[in-house]
């Protein structure tokens, strides 16, 4: 008798080194992030019409297996938003940007 063969969930990384799922946009995190929130595997596939159930549970169990590793990676992703957000918070302030937005609506309406 032969055992089954498990398969790894079709994880690739993108050039920017963002795991997705299989050819979909579709983050690793997101679906991690859903996981972690209660989502079940049917919610999640629900949430991401591009990926199916067999792949949404093939990704759950290689989270659940490697847990220490894909917390690493979500950490290290969530470092990079925070960096890029304070970046472009940096380079584009928001200070004023309601009362500049009100101004140029006042000056549209005219």
């Amino acid at each position: 008798m032969h055992a089954f063969d498990a398969r790894l969930p079709p994880l690739r990384e993108d050039e920017h080194g963002v795991i997705r799922l299989g050819s979909t946009r579709v983050s690793l995190e997101s679906v991690v992030i859903a996981f972690d929130r209660g989502a079940t595997a049917e919610e999640i596939a629900e949430s991401f019409p591009s990926v199916d159930l067999a792949t949404v549970y093939a990704t759950l169990a290689y989270v659940l297996t490697e847990r220490d590793r894909v917390d690493q990676y979500v950490s290290q992703r969530k470092a990079k938003v925070d960096e890029l957000r304070t970046e472009a918070e940096h380079r584009f302030p928001a200070g004023g940007l309601r009362s500049r937005l009100l101004s140029r609506r006042r000056g549209e309406a005219l």
